[in-house]
């Protein structure tokens, strides 16, 4: 099982003061991956630039 990426607190509380919803424990899990693909696109790009730094402008 993959590290859990994302504060599910600040998740749990952003879904329920926006959206008056609850959110269910598989959501962490979910937005982990999403979030660990970002990272990976993003650390391509820093790479195909020459950089050893990831910047916000690596982010599509």
């Amino acid at each position: 099982m993959a590290d859990i990426l994302i504060v599910t607190s600040k998740v749990k509380n952003y879904i329920k003061e926006k959206g008056d919803m609850n959110t269910a424990a598989s959501v962490a899990e979910a937005l982990s991956d999403k979030v660990r693909a970002v990272c990976d696109e993003a650390m391509e790009n820093a790479r195909v630039a020459k950089r050893k730094t990831v910047r916000g402008t690596d982010i599509t």
